[in-house]
């Protein structure tokens, strides 16, 4: 129980990086390439259908990630709870109020969302990408989890530096030109801890995604109504 943090539930564990289950380095290097591959082709396909390119990006991450866990859908998300969903809806809140607060103080929140297409279609295949999201900061997340604890022995460090890292790496993929790096930083990278947070104490993916998939699908309401 020591190496539990006091909010997380301790009736479930993070799977794999105590070999539960197990997984190859073979494993690993194909959920790895699957991070990659999945942008390169998000990007080659959403010119041509946003909804499409969202769903290939999610398949590429999950299947593979599947094929591996022995199809058991349950080591990483389940269907939500009542309280999960709470949870979910109070991350969402304070997702917002961070981003608004941050937003005005670094002039970023509008700025970097100024770039973006909504429409009809890019709203709906957020179902899609909201959970390729999650899933692109869950494989690395575990990754390094693995890789810190296997040297450690300290589950709680290893949850600490592999969050901060996974953090500032997703934060980094949002990085474009028109955007500064503290924007995406502080917006998308730091602002990720919610979700974080509602994975770790529930260890159900379910939960960041459904919160992630509120913020997103608020922001990008707000942008289609021209609010």
């Amino acid at each position: 129980m020591g190496e539990y943090f006091k909010f997380e539930n301790k009736e479930r564990d993070i799977p794999y990086y105590n070999h539960n289950p197990q997984l190859s380095k073979r494993a690993w290097i194909v959920l790895l390439s699957s991070v990659i591959i999945s942008f390169i082709v998000y990007i080659l396909l959403e010119d041509m259908s946003e909804f499409f390119a969202s769903f290939i990006f999610c398949a590429i991450l999950l299947i593979p990630l599947m094929y591996y866990s022995d199809w058991d859908v349950s080591l990483i998300l389940r269907w939500p709870t009542k309280s999960e969903i709470k949870l979910a809806m109070i991350l969402f809140i304070g997702y917002m109020i961070y981003a608004m607060v941050v937003g005005d103080i670094i002039d970023g929140m509008l700025n970097v969302s100024s770039g973006l297409e909504v429409n009809g279609e890019a709203i709906i295949s957020l179902v899609f990408s909201m959970m390729a999201e999650e899933l692109v900061k869950f494989i690395p997340f575990v990754f390094l989890m693995r890789l810190i604890y296997k040297n450690t022995q300290n589950r709680k460090l290893a949850i600490i530096i592999s969050t901060f890292l996974v953090l500032i790496f997703f934060g980094l993929l949002h990085y474009d030109f028109e955007t500064s790096i503290i924007s995406v930083l502080m917006l998308q990278g730091l602002g990720s801890l919610f979700e974080f947070y509602g994975y770790i104490k529930t260890k159900n993916l379910f939960v960041p995604y459904l919160s992630h998939l509120l913020t997103d699908g608020a922001i990008f309401l707000v942008m289609l109504l021209g609010m």
